[in-house]
């Protein structure tokens, strides 16, 4: 039997399903992709309107991801890359901090910030070390305990992790706390220290459609949703039922399969909300942070910094809001429009759009940064894949997407063998 002929469905557009069908492509395989909205990209999308591009949620790629750096061609995303920083607002004021290292032009704002003492700066740059010399497995290996603790651990001082390492990490982990595992922050704190973050010139969704353009034998059907999933059928929300050689499940799976109904997914939610104003406080590639405790806006950036695409003279603005609320829209866009000017001197924002974002990024414990491709094998002819197997990262969505497509071929060749 030709490759060809199989019939191998992957459940979800998303970035594992798309690497998936990467896989399977240059063996020969012809993979049918589900996806139940009406493009590829999982959470991570862009939309234009008004001729501005954005992002669901705010995100960026980080240019030292390993499955990244294998996966995409950075140089025709366009990258545009973000400086080593963020600028910090608490209390009225504002304060530039940076890594001097690898951008000189930080050396005198950071030195004399009010964030953190002297010794918190060098201990800053003592884990940044310590760190580049890790590896990703003894990352891992750590026994796991809160961001928070590891913090207070270390010895650095209450004031720099309220006014720096709270506000910056909390925009990453989605939550405000710093609950999230030490294994993460170790892993993202050492991707920004070997690289950059940056962001594709027409935005995040930029990585979902390389990975499709790269898919010639591949068959996407769009506002396809599935209701189960079988051993050897696939059933459709419309009752439709697909015969199916194998499947890879790139997406919720618990829904979809009876033997996973108790293992739901916990969601890490957010919001995103979207302005034009006039003037940016921010004209360098820095997110702009909150440092107020009491305040619900998280962070904020400009993506006209990059693209310079104003329509009628007005720049583009990203909000993040990773508190809970309770707010009503309209109260929520009140809320922030009220935060802008108290914490940024922003009086003229115009509200676009709010993106309310209820799956995030997963809520996982036992933090793992690698997956055997058996381990993706649920049954003889179901496969899983996605970030909530290892870690809510895009690094972990591409390898849990390529261990997944391994364990197709290797159990489609064990089966060729046993016939012989």
């Amino acid at each position: 039997m030709k490759n060809s002929s199989l019939n191998i469905h992957i459940i979800g557009a998303g970035i594992s399903g798309l690497v998936a069908a990467n896989v399977l492509e240059k063996k020969g395989y012809h993979p049918i992709v589900l996806e139940a909205t009406d493009n590829v990209g999982g959470r991570v999308k862009t939309d234009v309107v008004d001729g501005y591009c954005l992002d669901h949620g705010f995100q960026v790629l980080l240019t030292a991801y390993p499955m990244a750096k294998k996966y995409l061609d950075y140089k025709s995303l366009k990258l545009n890359y973000f400086k080593p920083g963020a600028a910090l607002f608490s209390n009225g004021n504002r304060t530039t901090i940076g890594d001097p290292i690898r951008d000189p032009s930080f050396l005198i704002s950071s030195l004399s910030s009010k964030i953190g003492s002297l010794r918190d700066k060098i201990k800053i740059f003592q884990l940044n070390r310590e760190l580049q010399s890790k590896s990703l497995e003894a990352i891992f290996d750590e026994t796991e305990t809160s961001t928070l603790a590891f913090l207070q651990n270390y010895g650095f001082s209450e004031k720099v992790i309220q006014g720096f390492f709270k506000p910056f990490f909390s925009g990453i982990f989605l939550e405000p706390n710093l609950d999230t595992s030490i294994r993460m922050f170790q892993f993202v704190y050492k991707m920004f220290g070997e690289g950059l973050a940056a962001l594709p010139a027409t935005g995040i969704g930029a990585i979902s459609k390389q990975l499709e353009s790269r898919l010639d034998h591949t068959t996407f059907h769009f506002n396809t949703t599935v209701k189960q999933v079988k051993e050897g059928k696939i059933v459709l929300e419309n009752q439709t039922i697909l015969d199916s050689d194998y499947t890879i499940i790139a997406t919720d799976a618990h829904p979809l399969m009876p033997n996973l109904k108790n293992q739901e997914v916990t969601w890490k939610s957010c919001d995103n909300l979207y302005f034009l104003t006039s003037q940016k406080v921010i004209t360098q590639p820095l997110i702009g942070l909150v440092s107020d405790e009491n305040a619900l806006i998280n962070n904020i950036f400009y993506p006209t910094t990059f693209s310079g695409q104003l329509n009628n003279g007005k720049e583009l603005l990203s909000v993040t809001i990773v508190k809970k609320h309770g707010l009503s829209p309209k109260e929520l866009i009140q809320k922030t429009t009220d935060e802008l000017k108290i914490h940024f001197n922003i009086q003229d924002s115009l509200f676009l759009k709010h993106y309310p974002i209820k799956k995030a990024l997963p809520q996982l414990s036992n933090l793992k940064n690698e997956i055997e491709p058996s381990e993706t094998k649920l049954t003889s002819t179901v496969f899983l894949a996605g970030d909530t197997m290892l870690n809510g990262s895009l690094n972990a969505a591409m390898l849990s997407g390529e261990r997944a497509a391994e364990s197709v071929m290797a159990s489609i060749n064990s089966e060729t063998f046993n016939r012989k």
